[in-house]
């Protein structure tokens, strides 16, 4: 299952992880975000103890938004070391994320 990043644990969970990790940035009233959301649960099962990866509710984490320049959503930033690698912005099919977390392993 995706994890859940905030404002409060993404120091420790994201950047201060030592694995890639892969972030989803959605709202519930996004139409897009609703629909990439099973594909990002299955990304969590595949790669389920190799990367983390987990969502950031953009309206109930307005911080960790803004740090990011997040305007436009469902945005997803693959992030390794405390820098962002990659980004993918707006709903994209599976076997690109997958291409983006492959590349960053």
């Amino acid at each position: 299952m995706a994890l859940e990043f905030t404002d409060a644990n993404f120091q420790s969970n994201v950047l201060e992880s030592d694995k890639l990790t892969v972030v989803d940035f959605w709202a519930e009233w996004c139409g897009p975000c609703r629909a990439i959301g099973p594909v990002i649960e299955e990304l969590a099962k595949d790669y389920d103890g190799k990367v983390n990866i987990g969502k950031v509710n953009v309206d109930n984490n307005p911080q960790v938004s803004m740090n990011y320049g997040i305007t436009s959503i469902p945005a997803i930033l693959f992030i390794k070391n405390g820098q962002v690698v990659d980004k993918q912005v707006g709903a994209a099919p599976k076997s690109v994320l997958e291409k983006k977390i492959q590349a960053n392993l």
